[in-house]
């Protein structure tokens, strides 16, 4: 099991809609990982289990979109995920040592979105 390393990746404009199912398209897409996960595929997540990372189903908590053939961190992907880590949709099955790792992860891109993670208010 492990959490990605942290890309620090450009944000998407705020406002950008976030649509999961189209986004993990066009990054499979832009990673040239149709037939299978690569590093330039992980680097769009935060979570991926090391054991199975030849499989896509491996991969949890994607924030990441192409936009102008650049990998960006979409504010609404990120807040997305960070409220499936909270329970919402289901919630996400993580290692328990994991958990405050990703928190971590995902606590940077609400930094530098000038927002607070839901886990810290």
């Amino acid at each position: 099991m492990a959490v990605t390393a942290f890309q620090d990746l450009p944000l998407a404009d705020r406002d950008r809609a976030w649509d999961g199912d189209a986004a993990e398209r066009r990054v499979r897409r832009w990673a040239g990982a149709e037939d299978g996960p690569n590093e330039r595929y992980r680097d769009a997540h935060v979570w991926y289990d090391a054991d199975e990372k030849d499989n896509f189903t491996a991969y949890k908590l994607l924030v990441a979109d192409v936009v102008d053939d650049r990998l960006v961190a979409v504010p609404r992907g990120v807040m997305a995920a960070g409220n499936v880590l909270q329970g919402a949709r289901g919630g996400v099955d993580l290692p328990d040592r994991d958990v405050d790792r990703v928190k971590s992860h995902l606590a940077k891109y609400y930094r530098k979105m000038d927002d607070t993670a839901p886990w810290e208010s």
